[in-house]
């Protein structure tokens, strides 16, 4: 089977290959290029990326972690900024 490429670089599928994969008016489909040729399938479900870059071995999850780090980096940042008002009024002091 042959067909034409339209003006706007589109090419009706076949109905009995839509059919075949199950490819509805609306579906997403997949193009592939290997070795000089063009593949089309149908997209999958999307990928799910929810908690893929959680480390198994802790139990909180990314979100919460880093709110945790960030707010003991804020807790440290008033520690230290603490310290050296308190050294300056002690200079003072004296």
């Amino acid at each position: 089977m042959t067909y034409k490429v339209g003006p706007k670089g589109q090419v009706v599928l076949p109905k009995a290959m839509r059919e075949e994969l199950g490819i509805h008016p609306g579906d997403e489909v997949v193009f592939e290029e290997a070795e000089g040729a063009i593949s089309v399938r149908r997209a999958g479900a999307p990928v799910r990326l929810r908690g893929f870059a959680r480390d198994a071995s802790d139990p909180l999850p990314l979100t919460r972690s880093l709110e945790l780090e960030r707010a003991w980096e804020r807790a440290h940042d008033e520690m230290r900024d603490a310290e050296r008002e308190l050294g300056a009024h002690a200079g003072r002091a004296r």
